[in-house]
């Protein structure tokens, strides 16, 4: 069996995981990225719309610019970032300091990091309701995939249930497309996403529908429409179902960590509301209560992108100092400003709350 052996193995080719992987090799670390697609970039590969924030966090640059020059980074790093793609993560064996993985879906290797960068990301969410796993039924991920990344729609006239910044954004997207969005469905009593993105979809016609939610999907071998309720502050179905004309529904009902490996690695974990799940505590570092482990990005609560990659790169420059690479205090000091500024103000004020819920003064025991 081959066993690969290097500084600091990243798991996650996404934004938090390409930024850990160029700022740990930039001062000098050899770097080893898995990811499970056959591209890097994550999610960035499927975002066409523009960043917000500042310079530092590219703002006014889509998304999939935004991994081209990361890409780029890397590349500049030479060997020391090393890179498997299609590659599945399959175990953490602590004792061994061993993590196991496929490549394809043949080669079995064993990977020995000194240290290493979660950067796994999440997944979707679903919501249970009669005929969700009928043809035509989607998440908001698959259709940025078809879309942004295969150039195909994923029908003509789509319901999309979650009125966040995905929901809003892949709205647009479609719309963009020539797909009519017949209407957008939110449980809650207020939009979730940003203002902007809302008076974008609400311009181009379409109605968003607070304290609604899909009652059924109809249909026998693919979606011919859907049934919608009401919802009263309970959250249970009021009134009539109302008939809705579709042939695709999109659920954009949230994400969750991924954090399957940081249970293995024995990572003290918190389950975090505002953060959207189960969650390692962490130092300012981003270093978890295993001392040969840190994390960065949604695996560490569902946050936008600009966030993940200052995450990474503080990850990434931690870890490479624990390995006695010399990392200057100043730049520490400059990425968590600039995290801090990200999270300023109402919008972050939930994530302000669970982060701080999770974050540690240090780990005197493992230190």
């Amino acid at each position: 069996m081959k066993e690969l052996n290097t500084d600091i193995l990243v798991v996650g080719g996404g934004p938090a995981g390409l930024s850990a992987a160029a700022e740990a090799a930039g001062i000098g670390a050899n770097v080893l990225i898995a990811e499970g697609d056959l591209h890097l970039g994550g999610q960035l590969v499927k975002q066409s719309h523009k960043f917000f924030g500042s310079k530092d966090e590219f703002a006014g640059t889509r998304g999939f610019e935004i991994a081209r020059l990361l890409r780029d980074e890397i590349a500049r790093c030479g060997d020391r970032v090393k890179t498997m793609l299609n590659t599945t993560i399959t175990g953490y064996y602590p004792d061994e300091n061993v993590v196991t993985a496929m490549i394809g879906e043949e080669e079995y290797i064993r990977v020995r990091p000194k240290k290493m960068v979660v950067a796994s990301g999440a997944q979707e969410r679903l919501i249970p309701f009669p005929n969700n796993d009928i043809p035509g039924v989607y998440g908001a991920g698959a259709v940025q995939t078809l879309m942004n990344v295969y150039g195909v729609v994923p029908g003509k006239k789509v319901l999309m249930i979650g009125a966040g910044n995905i929901g809003l954004i892949v709205s647009y997207q479609l719309m963009q497309a020539g797909v009519e969005v017949t209407a957008i469905l939110e449980a809650m009593p207020r939009i979730g996403g940003y203002w902007v993105h809302a008076a974008k979809v609400r311009r181009l016609g379409v109605p968003i529908l607070l304290r609604h939610s899909i009652g059924r999907a109809l249909g026998d071998n693919f979606v011919t429409g859907a049934l919608i309720n009401e919802l009263d502050e309970k959250f249970n179905p009021t009134g009539s179902p109302e008939h809705v004309e579709c042939d695709t529904i999109c659920l954009a009902v949230g994400l969750t960590p991924s954090n399957e490996l940081l249970w293995q690695a024995g990572c003290k974990m918190k389950y975090v509301p505002f953060l959207c799940g189960h969650v390692p505590l962490r130092d300012k570092n981003m270093r978890t209560s295993n001392a040969g482990v840190w994390m960065a990005g949604d695996v560490c609560g569902i946050e936008e992108a600009s966030a993940a990659m200052i995450e990474g790169r503080i990850a990434g420059m931690s870890a490479a100092a624990s390995l006695g690479f010399k990392v200057s205090d100043d730049n520490f000091e400059k990425y968590r400003l600039r995290l801090k500024n990200l999270r300023a103000g109402e919008v972050g004020e939930k994530i302000r709350i669970g982060v701080s819920d999770v974050t540690v003064d240090g780990w005197e025991a493992n230190s």
